[in-house]
């Protein structure tokens, strides 16, 4: 199963899900990696009153294995469906990984 897939599935377990995007950004590292950098979009109402840190928090704990050794950098973008519609759907595009090896 892809690393993606994983996320997915363990993401979907603990969180009532209204759109979930995952993008594997891992082309964006500057040494070789293939499943190692993920962006990923939440739209959920489990988010409503909750800060940004419990958000992240909760979806950590649910990525806690995988964080500690194949995910090398995870973007988090955590919203309720207002929010996401405020936003018009549009999040920020995610830095440069500046990790691992240099050319």
């Amino acid at each position: 199963m892809s690393m993606q897939s994983v996320i997915d599935s363990k993401l979907r377990e603990g969180i009532h899900i209204k759109l979930l995007k995952i993008e594997n950004e891992s082309h964006m590292h500057s040494g070789p990696a293939t499943e190692s950098h993920f962006k990923v979009t939440i739209v959920s109402d489990d988010f409503a009153k909750k800060p940004l840190i419990a958000r992240h928090r909760l979806v950590n704990s649910l990525l806690q294995e995988e964080l500690s050794g194949v995910i090398h950098a995870l973007t988090l973008h955590t919203m309720t469906a207002d929010e996401y519609e405020k936003k018009q759907g549009i999040v920020p595009d995610s830095p440069a990984c500046e990790g691992g090896s240099k050319a």
